[in-house]
């Protein structure tokens, strides 16, 4: 099977073997060893110095665990949004009592960092500024170093959910001043879904001093307490950790710089070989992200069944689209563990079945 949705990503097979390991002690020197070693392995690939913890969630445990760690009930959040996920950071710090003045962009575009600006100059009792790093309903990445240089001047803090893009995608966590940054196992780190990496800066550390939301199993200042100790605060997916070490083992590897560069090349390739089949990309070629595409549909075609003799004539497995997009778009992921000839097969695919549905190729 060719899995290319955004996540979960196929998985090496030298990963899926180390899954296999025996439990051990999580209190133990084992254990010990190995959360210090991914641990530090992991701020490589964040390029921090800060904080990480790795909580037993998918992503958005993680975002959870961002919110209710630096806000109070009645603090005010700028939520930007050019998506469906960054429309589910504004969700999770509404249930949690934040007062979401919510800034909204185009699905399809990117954010404009001017009118982040002008909001935050705007109104200074912003707490944090929340935004997606790269919106996976849309294909789009923002340009998160810009966004970063217009909110550093401000008392807010910077909490980006970066769950599709870093591990895959350029951000240095330290250079650009992010101060909460989560992803999540399933994607450029080529894991099983279910765990969720959270990095927290010194400014991350005041906000959380303050924070008064409800909080007992994302707590950071347990998950500090007890990596201190070398432990998680609770029993984790020892599974995961081992998994997650050959995973890192293996990015080592290809080295930090390249993997960016593997991403950035299969994300051109695939974009321009849709192109040259006739369909068009949703995102701007300037925002378009390198770990997922999303591709109009072409007229009179319904990407479920687009996506159904993909899946069962090719063996070939896409991703539909979400909210206001769901039968508007397909989107294919080519994020962690993927090659050219993976997305050779996906080009190819529709290149027979496209003329099939009535749109005529190019190539």
């Amino acid at each position: 099977m060719n899995l290319r949705i955004p996540g979960p990503t196929p998985v090496p097979s030298s990963v899926l073997q180390a899954m296999t390991k025996p439990m051990v002690n999580h209190r133990g020197e084992e254990f010990a060893n190995l959360i210090v070693s991914v641990t530090e392995r992991l701020k490589y690939f964040f390029q921090t110095s800060n904080d990480i913890f790795i909580f037993p969630s998918s992503g958005t445990g993680g975002m959870e665990a961002a919110v209710v760690n630096t806000l109070s009930p009645g603090d005010k959040a700028l939520v930007v949004s050019i998506g469906s996920f960054g429309d589910r950071f504004a969700t999770i710090a509404q249930r949690f009592g934040a007062e979401v003045a919510k800034l909204d962009f185009e699905w399809g575009k990117d954010a404009d960092p001017a009118a982040i600006a002008a909001k935050l100059d705007e109104d200074p009792s912003i707490k944090a500024v929340l935004v997606t790093h790269n919106e996976t309903s849309t294909g789009v990445t923002n340009d998160l170093e810009a966004i970063a240089r217009v909110v550093r001047p401000h008392k807010a803090i910077l909490v980006v959910d970066s769950i599709s893009a870093i591990g895959a995608l350029e951000l240095k966590v330290d250079e650009w001043g992010c101060d909460v940054v989560v992803t999540g196992s399933q994607k450029s780190w080529m894991i099983p879904p279910g765990l969720s990496f959270v990095s927290v800066s010194p400014k991350g550390w005041e906000a959380y001093a303050q924070a008064k939301m409800p909080r007992y199993y994302w707590d950071f200042g347990s998950a500090k307490k007890y990596l201190d100790k070398k432990q998680n605060p609770y029993t984790p997916a020892v599974s995961l950790y081992y998994a997650l070490d050959e995973a890192l083992r293996l990015m080592m590897e290809e080295t930090r710089e390249g993997v960016l560069a593997r991403h950035k090349r299969l994300g051109s390739y695939f974009r321009n070989g849709v192109r040259e089949l006739g369909l068009s990309i949703l995102a701007e070629e300037r925002c378009a992200s390198n770990t997922v595409t999303a591709i109009p549909m072409p007229n009179g075609i319904h990407p479920k069944e687009l996506r159904r003799i993909l899946r069962e004539e090719f063996d070939i497995i896409v991703a539909g689209g979400q909210g206001k997009l769901e039968d508007k778009i397909f989107r294919v992921g080519h994020v962690g563990y993927v090659t050219k000839e993976d997305l050779d097969d996906v080009l190819n695919a529709l290149r027979v079945v496209l003329p099939r549905l009535g749109f005529q190729t190019k190539a």
